[in-house]
């Protein structure tokens, strides 16, 4: 069986992380082989990283989708997010595909142009995967595809998680570590006015950002004019950042909307704390006050960092009923059977 992941970005961030995920968890399955799909770029380095096969496009697009899928000859495409399952729709004539909805976006809530083609995909799709509940349940035509519909939150395998972690050698020492992109979903403008109040309790505290993208050259702007300098660290772009966060006190995200974060599983799996944004996937994995903190107070925000921070033993009891969490929710053996009773039917 060979099954074709679709997506519609050239870059590593989270869901792209995922299908990385779904491949490893398959890696030397029986009579199973799995392709990476998406325009090629900074992905394909990311890919070699893994020893994941690529078939690149030069853009996401029915025609260079077709021209795959004839020359892979999959038995079925795995389209992830939105676009690549529009682009599935169109492309796939007798071949059956999957949609995978990573986000729960904000402009699929409402009649939208992206709600409405979607909604296109979906009802020539066999199968349907939501990462949360209120991705599903926000979608403006829920209703029409909710008989093919089904939540499947994002895992990953905490044994290979901590093999990666150890090819890193470096050293850090940080507070806060925020990993993720730096755009209007991921809100980093918030991320440096809570930055600022957090340093109104703390002169010294470092914080780490890992990740890059469109609103980039804003955030650095807005690092500079609350005179952040001396505290925030852009790291860019990191294909492994997991020592940085397994290093930090606390990681904090203050998204606007989100699925099921990778980033967030990962430093549930490293047991480090998390302060966030109450959205989406993140008021599932994050237990108020037991393995962090969730506000959409910036001050509070701040506060509840500082008291991980400074408070070794609160850390220490946080730390460990995230460990305990991770341990639960993380169960390849069964996301994998979910996976291959769709592939199979």
């Amino acid at each position: 069986m060979t099954i074709l992941h679709v997506l519609y970005s050239n870059r590593f961030s989270g869901a792209e992380n995922v299908v990385c995920q779904i491949i490893e968890m398959f890696r030397g399955y029986p009579d199973v082989r799995m392709v990476y799909c998406s325009p090629d770029g900074q992905i394909r380095e990311a890919l070699e990283e893994r020893g994941v096969e690529f078939a690149p496009l030069s853009e996401l697009s029915r025609a260079e989708l077709s021209r795959v899928i004839s020359e892979v000859r999959p038995d079925i495409v795995h389209a992830h997010d939105m676009r690549a399952s529009f682009t599935a729709a169109l492309a796939c004539k007798k071949t059956p595909f999957i949609s995978h909805v990573h986000n729960n976006f904000v402009t699929a809530r409402g009649l939208s142009p992206k709600s409405v083609a979607y909604l296109y995909a979906a009802k020539k799709a066999k199968h349907i995967f939501w990462v949360s509940e209120s991705a599903m349940n926000d979608y403006a035509f829920r209703k029409s595809v909710a008989h093919k519909s089904e939540v499947l939150y994002n895992i990953i395998s905490i044994d290979a998680l901590y093999k990666k972690m150890q090819k890193d050698t470096a050293e850090y020492s940080y507070d806060v570590a925020y990993v993720g992109r730096l755009t209007e979903q991921k809100n980093p403008q918030r991320l440096m006015a809570v930055a600022a109040k957090l340093r109104e309790l703390k002169s010294d505290v470092k914080i780490a950002v890992v990740g890059n993208g469109d609103l980039e050259e804003e955030t650095k702007a807005l690092c500079r004019e609350y005179g952040l300098e001396g505290n925030v660290d852009f790291l860019g772009f990191c294909s492994n950042p997991l020592k940085i966060l397994y290093s930090a006190r606390a990681m904090v995200m203050v998204s606007r909307w989100e699925g099921t974060p990778m980033c967030a599983l990962e430093a549930m799996a490293l047991g480090v704390p998390i302060v966030s944004t109450p959205v989406d996937g993140l008021k599932v994995l994050i237990d108020d006050g037991e393995n962090g903190y969730l506000s959409d107070d910036d001050s509070e925000i701040a506060e509840k960092l500082f008291s991980i921070i400074s408070d070794a033993s609160l850390r220490a009891r946080m730390s460990e009923y995230t460990l305990k969490k991770a341990k639960e929710i993380n169960d390849v053996e069964a996301y994998r059977a979910r996976l291959l009773e769709q592939y199979k039917k």
